[in-house]
């Protein structure tokens, strides 16, 4: 491993959660989005293009409403796809020989299905159905930074914003945006042992959102925690890397606003599964690929079920 670059990759890969805010379920936080070296940010001077794969199944079970887009339901099944470009790119900026700065940007596109059992203003409740496709908020990362303590191990800093470009509207079941913004500063710990081939990275943010004006609903701040244990052996001219990704996040913030009737919301959620990578150099090209499936084991107040990542990204 010591010879191959690909543990000191980058790319971001978070993108916009569908027709689920804390507002409806969940926030733009993405349990999984960072969470590995495929994260980390680069030392030197390169430019990163990632596909970016998500597939999620979720249902919520309440033991009160859960409010989604203006509308109280009694209960919730999501299934959404998103397919994400994100481009990074770490200019020839000198920061020292340990430091570097690095910015991205990602690019989603969503399809979200969502059912629920929607109250009437009498009282009553009935089924409704919606399906939704386009843009989702796009997330900016203008502000990347890392700093190499030793060949195996790194510290990276980021802040990212999400923007409100994806579809909203009030009453409608599936939405692809969340309709307000997202700031979410990142610290990340990062070992990759080069002659041992292990991994071990932890990454930990903090959400501060803006209000849903069409709505007047703000949802309070989210801390989480992403984490990836691996070991990486040589395999078919590449290295291969199998391990198991954790995550852990909590609403530390009460709901707040006109819009939030139904209580203060704060959700919690906690998730395991198993990861998988390779990575190999092609030429002056390098190819990560990275498979990541992870269960929601418990989770309050918010939608629980499974997602499935895929991230393909070529460092130039």
């Amino acid at each position: 491993m010591s010879k191959n670059p690909v543990f000191f990759l980058a790319a971001l890969a978070i993108l916009a959660s569908p027709a689920r805010g804390e507002e409806g379920g969940s926030g733009h936080y993405v349990p999984g989005s960072m969470a590995s070296f495929a994260d980390a940010v680069p030392p030197a001077e390169t430019f990163v293009t990632r596909y970016n794969m998500l597939y999620y199944e979720g249902a919520f079970r309440p033991d009160r409403p859960l409010p989604i887009a203006a509308l109280s339901t009694a209960g919730a099944e999501v299934e959404s796809w998103a397919h994400g470009l994100t481009l990074l790119w770490r200019p020839p900026l000198d920061l020292g020989a340990k430091r570097s700065y690095a910015m991205s940007a990602t690019i989603p596109f969503v399809q979200v299905d969502v059912s629920a059992e929607v109250s009437t203003a009498g009282g009553a409740s009935l089924r409704r159905s919606d399906e939704l496709s386009g843009l989702g908020d796009i997330v900016l990362m203008p502000l990347m930074f890392n700093y190499v303590h030793s060949p195996d191990l790194s510290t990276n800093f980021r802040l990212g914003f999400y923007a409100p470009t994806g579809d909203y509207e009030v009453g409608r079941l599936a939405n692809t945006g969340k309709n307000y913004w997202t700031i979410e500063p990142t610290l990340a710990l990062v070992y990759s042992g080069q002659k041992n081939g292990r991994e071990a990275a932890l990454f930990a943010g903090v959400d501060f959102n803006t209000e849903n004006e069409d709505t007047d609903y703000h949802s309070g701040t989210q801390v989480h925690l992403d984490s990836t244990l691996a070991q990486h052996f040589p395999l078919s001219g590449g290295f291969a890397g199998v391990g198991v990704s954790g995550s852990w996040y909590r609403q530390v913030e009460g709901d707040s606003g006109s819009g939030a009737s139904l209580g203060d919301f704060k959700a919690m959620t906690r998730g395991l599964g198993p990861v998988l990578s390779y990575a190999r150099l092609a030429g002056e090209l390098t190819v990560v690929a990275e498979l990541k499936w992870l269960h929601e084991l418990e989770t309050t107040k918010r939608l629980k079920g499974d997602y499935v990542w895929l991230k393909v990204m070529a460092k130039f």
